[in-house]
């Protein structure tokens, strides 16, 4: 990765399909350019797929004076980050990816506009083993940025749902904007206070839900007594346009720490509920084990927001790094030059991650 001065800016380099959302959403609060080569060049569908072009328009639609130019071939393409506007948006996602593969580009972007943001997204709701559902990103990702200091009018609304191939879900995020994020200081997980659920389910019948609840609990009752798992099964128009059931699990401790997972059902495979419930309980014990102060899934998230925040020291424990973290963590120092400290507890293999904030100010938000 190599640094290129460009006639009026530079382009920083990249290779590769993989970790193009991070870049993008690094591109954008930077304000630097990228070109990203070499996108499945070896494959026999080369370039890029029509799930990540429909990523880039979103990234077009919701900033003012980018510029996206894609390679014939679509196995390279150049971006010209624009500024954050904010406003209200509508956009059809590719239903190649669920919903969550586009609201990980916007949630850390929508702080930063000059007006509170708000968007209508339309497609798939969950799909198992690629991205984040909603419930997850409602459920736990929204208030790992309460932490911060984004409360006030955070929300994600799931108005219908849409389990994959098909889709035909709807969800509309709102955020408000913030000057400055505040700095962190999170070192004490504590104990598991509560376990919370929702089991849903689309086009099946509405049993499943209750079955899924049913096998959970029979795991999850033998650790702790405060278990509260809702069913939420939709109908009709509301229910989409593919069957598909699942359940997401997250357990909260008395310092707030949010440990979470969740399993779906996959299109072309048979899975009775059962299996689906004892599948997403034992991902969620794994998790709770591996300890720290984050979920696992969220590391980048909040390493992110720690980097933007005030000059000063924000310091948070976390379980293992996830390979996907240690990338961003060479991404962030090839765009801001964020160095960050990691101190590793060799016993249980939590690390201390701290760094020093930018001093990341919403340039786009007018003053008042």
């Amino acid at each position: 990765m190599t640094t290129q001065a460009g006639p009026s800016r530079d382009i920083l380099r990249f290779t590769t399909h993989r970790h193009l959302r991070q870049r993008i959403l690094l591109s954008i609060l930077s304000g630097k350019s990228i070109r990203v080569d070499g996108i499945r060049s070896d494959d026999v569908q080369v370039g890029l797929r029509d799930y990540e072009i429909n990523l880039l328009r979103l990234a077009e639609k919701v900033t003012n004076g980018s510029t996206i130019e894609i390679s014939v071939t679509g196995t390279s393409f150049l971006f010209h980050p624009g500024l954050l506007p904010g406003g209200n948006y509508t956009h059809t996602c590719h239903i190649g990816r669920s919903l969550g593969y586009y609201l990980e580009l916007l949630i850390p972007l929508a702080p930063f506009c000059k007006k509170p943001f708000e968007i209508n997204l339309y497609g798939v709701t969950g799909e198992e083993g690629r991205d984040m559902t909603v419930d997850m990103i409602r459920t736990v990702t929204l208030p790992h940025l309460h932490i911060f200091g984004v409360t006030d009018g955070l929300e994600l609304q799931i108005k219908k749902r849409g389990s994959a191939p098909l889709g035909g879900g709807q969800a509309i995020f709102k955020c408000p904007v913030v000057r400055n994020l505040k700095t962190v200081q999170f070192l004490e997980k504590g104990k598991i206070r509560k376990i919370r659920g929702v089991a849903y389910s689309t086009r099946v019948s509405p049993q499943f839900a209750n079955r899924m609840v049913e096998s959970a609990r029979s795991i999850l009752n033998r650790y702790i007594p405060d278990i509260y798992l809702i069913t939420d099964v939709y109908k009709g128009d509301d229910s989409g346009k593919s069957p598909g059931y699942g359940l997401t699990l997250l357990s909260q401790s008395t310092t707030s720490v949010l440990h979470c997972s969740e399993t779906l059902s996959k299109p072309n495979e048979i899975q009775t509920p059962e299996e689906i419930a004892l599948n997403s309980t034992r991902l969620l014990l794994d998790e709770i084990s591996k300890g720290g102060c984050i979920d696992s899934k969220h590391q980048w998230l909040v390493s992110l927001f720690m980097a933007l925040g005030k000059e000063d020291v924000s310091k948070i424990r976390m379980g293992p790094l996830t390979s996907h973290t240690i990338q961003f963590y060479r991404d962030m120092l090839e765009f801001f030059g964020t160095k960050y400290k990691l101190t590793e507890n060799l016993t249980t293999k939590e690390v201390d991650v701290s760094c020093i904030g930018i001093g990341y100010s919403n340039v786009n938000k007018s003053m008042a």
